[in-house]
């Protein structure tokens, strides 16, 4: 029942080429910047992973995080509502060269689509994108006078997220807007990763507090003083 492990590597083993990633975050909340950093590290060392497809809100910003992965040409494809943030340039450079691919997709759709994944629902309709290029070749349905498109689950075979309290069984707690698509991962994804600014013993998460039950998680990792994106944005650090 013991989920947690010794230190980063350890955390990120069996990530392998070619996986669907989900990674938490919305902008820098919540984004779990030592484990993606850790995994970039990984890379360099070994060659993998690569090729894979990440889900996350955006593409990545300046030259930490998402956007260091895309750097280092780990990212074959994009699945996100913003591709275009504060600095976008890893993604643009990459997409314009035909170097990764895209999948947009509407922020309360994406937020959906993982949802159904982790809810076992292999698509629901939803009108958000009738009657645009994102709709095409996507079946259509009308209820009651108001036409919806059919969007599928999404799932994934990881997904790297970041919690403010964990207990050695997996419970999880975030932090104010960290919670974001983080519990909705947990649930999509074969793999649950976890880094947590502190471990605490088994019972001393109220269990009314519990925001993700650890039945989602699968490794936990403590990451005291985690770094913020946009602290290190500011702060000029590259990554790549």
């Amino acid at each position: 029942m013991d989920k947690t492990v010794a230190g980063l590597p350890e955390a990120i083993a069996g990530i392998e080429d070619g996986m669907a990633v989900m990674i938490g975050g919305f902008g820098g909340a919540g984004a779990p910047i030592e484990l993606i950093h850790a995994l970039i590290d990984r890379f360099r060392a070994t060659g993998s992973p690569k090729n894979l497809t990440v889900i996350n809100n955006n593409a990545g910003n300046g030259r930490i995080g998402i956007a260091a992965m895309i750097d280092e040409g780990m990212v074959a494809k994009m699945v996100c509502s913003f591709p275009r943030s504060s600095d976008p340039r890893a993604f643009t450079e990459k997409y314009l060269a035909g170097e990764i691919g895209l999948e947009l997709v509407p922020q309360g759709t994406l937020a959906e689509r993982i949802r159904a994944g982790g809810a076992g629902i292999p698509a629901f309709y939803t009108p958000t994108t009738y009657g645009t290029d994102l709709a095409k070749g996507k079946p259509v349905a009308e209820f009651e006078g108001r036409n919806y498109v059919q969007e599928r689950w999404l799932k994934a075979d990881v997904a790297l997220i970041k919690a403010e309290l964990a207990d050695p069984h997996g419970n999880l707690t975030y932090r104010k807007a960290a919670r974001n698509f983080s519990p909705l991962m947990a649930m999509a994804a074969a793999t649950t990763i976890v880094q947590a600014s502190k471990i605490v013993a088994a019972g001393e998460i109220e269990p009314e507090h519990v925001v993700t039950p650890g039945i989602f998680v699968d490794r936990v990792v403590e990451v005291r003083d985690a770094a913020q994106e946009e602290a290190l944005i500011r702060a000029g650090v590259e990554y790549a």
